[in-house]
C-alpha cells in the first residue's frame, strides 16, 4: 500500500535500544518516510534513515508544537528539581508518585508536541507513535489528532489528577489506536483503559538482508580472542528488574566446561561480574556502556547463542528475541511467559529451561560444546509471529484508513 507513512520515536535520541532497529527497517521497507524525533536522534541512526530516504526532522514545527515542547520540558525539569531536592521515600504517602505522574505529563506533551509536528510536515497521513507513554492517551490524542500508539509496557498508574486530565480530554478517545506488543500488555490496557481500541501487534519487525553472514561471523570471533572450537554466549542488553541475571548467574556456577560470555549494554552490575571473571570455566568480555546497533551486531556474530532470562510471568514484548530471529542467532530462553513458550517449543533453534532453574540453565550452556542448537530459518519469524518490516508498514498505513 503506497502513502506517506509518518513514526515519531522520542528515545532516537539514546544510544541503544531496539527501537532504532525498527525505525530504521520500517524506513528501508517504505518510501515515503517521515521521522519525527522530539529530543535528537544519534548520529548513527540518521545517517541509516537517510540513506533510506527517510525525512528526518528533530526539532519542532509550527507554534502549537513549539509551545507544547516548552511545556512539556519544563514538566520534565519540575519532575527532576523534585526527586533531587527529596528523595520519593521521605515525601508524605500521598505524595510520593508526584514526580512520576509529572513524568507522565511531559512524556504526552512531547508526544503531541511531536504529533503536531507530523501534520505540519508531512499533512494528514498515518502517525505511528512507536514509544508512547502508558497514560493519557485521550490527552495525546485530544493535542495531537488521529494517531495509534505502541504501549510496551505499564509501568505507572494514572492517579487522581490524570484521571480528571483523561476525563476532560475525553473527545480525544476516538483519535488513537492503542497498540499491545503482546496479549498480556493488552490485557494490561484493557482493564486500565475500557473505553480506547486497543489491539496486539508485535513491534518487532525483521528484514531479510539483517541476517548475519559467515564471514562477519568469523571475523568478529577473531575480533573477540574466539578459536574456532571456542563457545560463546551473549547477554545483550541492561540489566533491568525484569531479567532474571540472578539465575545467570547461579548457572555460570555450575557450568563446567569452557563458556566465553559476551557482555554488552548499561546498567550492568560490576560486582557480579567481577566475580564471574574468577569463575574457573569462564573467560568474561563484558563492556558497560550504552552500545551502538553496530557493536551489538559484532556481540552477536561473535556468540554461539543468546541467552533470555526472565522471572516467572514477565509478558511484556522481548527485542532479544527479535534479534535472535532476524539476525540468526540460536536462543537459550526461560519459560516465564506462558504464551510465547508454547510459540517457541519444539523449535530447533531453541533450548527452552524452567524460569528460575540455574541447574538446567548451566546444563544447555555445558552442552554447547556437544550439541549446538541450530539457527534460526529465514522463515523463523513467520513461525513465531513477528512481522517483516514490509508487513508492518503495511498494516500501519491500513490500520488508520
Amino acid at each position: 500500500m503506497k502513502g506517506k507513512l509518518v513514526l515519531v520515536e522520542r528515545n532516537a535520541h539514546l544510544p541503544s535500544g531496539h527501537h532504532h532497529g525498527a525505525l530504521i527497517a520500517l524506513a528501508r521497507a517504505h518510501q515515503p518516510t517521515v521521522v519525527i524525533a522530539p529530543y535528537g536522534i544519534t548520529t548513527e541512526t540518521r545517517t541509516a534513515l537517510i540513506d533510506a530516504q527517510a525525512l528526518v526532522v528533530d526539532h519542532p514545527h509550527g507554534t502549537s508544537a513549539r509551545i507544547l515542547t516548552a511545556a512539556a520540558r519544563t514538566s520534565e525539569a519540575v519532575a527532576r528539581i523534585a526527586l533531587a531536592l527529596l528523595p520519593p521515600q521521605r515525601w508524605p504517602r500521598a505524595l510520593r508518585r508526584s514526580p512520576h505522574q509529572i513524568t507522565a505529563l511531559a512524556r504526552c506533551l512531547a508526544e503531541a508536541a511531536a504529533l503536531r509536528t507530523a501534520r505540519r510536515v508531512a499533512g494528514e497521513c498515518p502517525v505511528a507513535v512507536l514509544s508512547a507513554g502508558e497514560a493519557l492517551h485521550a490527552v495525546a490524542g485530544l493535542l495531537g489528532g488521529r494517531h495509534a500508539r505502541w504501549v510496551h509496557e505499564i509501568n505507572t498508574t494514572e492517579d487522581l489528577p490524570l484521571r480528571l486530565l483523561g476525563a476532560l480530554a475525553r473527545r480525544g478517545e476516538g483519535r488513537i489506536t492503542l497498540l499491545a506488543p503482546t496479549d498480556t500488555v493488552r490485557d494490561e490496557l484493557a482493564d486500565r483503559f475500557p473505553r480506547l481500541r486497543c489491539v496486539t501487534r508485535p513491534f518487532a519487525v525483521t528484514d531479510r538482508g539483517e541476517r548475519i553472514r559467515e564471514s562477519e561471523r568469523i571475523a568478529a570471533r577473531q575480533s573477540a580472542g574466539l578459536k574456532a572450537a571456542d563457545r560463546a554466549v551473549c547477554l545483550v542488553g541492561g540489566w533491568w528488574p525484569s531479567k532474571d541475571i540472578a539465575t545467570i548467574d547461579a548457572a555460570l556456577h555450575h557450568v563446567t566446561r569452557p563458556l566465553t560470555v559476551l557482555v554488552i549494554g548499561t546498567p550492568l552490575d560490576e560486582p557480579m561480574l567481577r566475580r564471574w571473571r574468577d569463575l574457573p570455566h569462564i573467560r568474561l568480555r563484558a563492556t558497560h556502556a550504552a552500545a551502538t546497533q553496530a557493536q551489538i551486531r559484532a556481540v552477536y556474530a561473535a556468540a554461539d547463542a543468546t541467552v533470555l532470562a526472565r522471572h516467572q510471568g514477565v509478558g511484556k514484548e522481548s527485542g532479544l528475541l527479535a534479534d535472535a530471529v532476524r539476525l540468526g542467532i540460536p536462543l537459550i530462553v526461560s519459560d516465564h511467559d506462558a504464551a510465547l513458550s508454547v510459540r517457541l517449543r519444539g523449535l530447533n533453534w531453541v533450548c527452552m529451561f524452567p524460569a528460575g532453574d540455574a541447574p538446567v540453565l548451566a546444563d544447555h550452556l555445558d552442552r554447547l560444546t556437544s550439541n549446538p542448537p541450530g539457527r534460526p530459518s529465514p522463515r523463523a519469524a513467520h513461525q513465531i509471529g513477528i512481522p517483516t518490516a514490509t508487513e508492518q508498514a503495511s498494516f500501519l498505513l491500513r490500520l488508520q484508513h
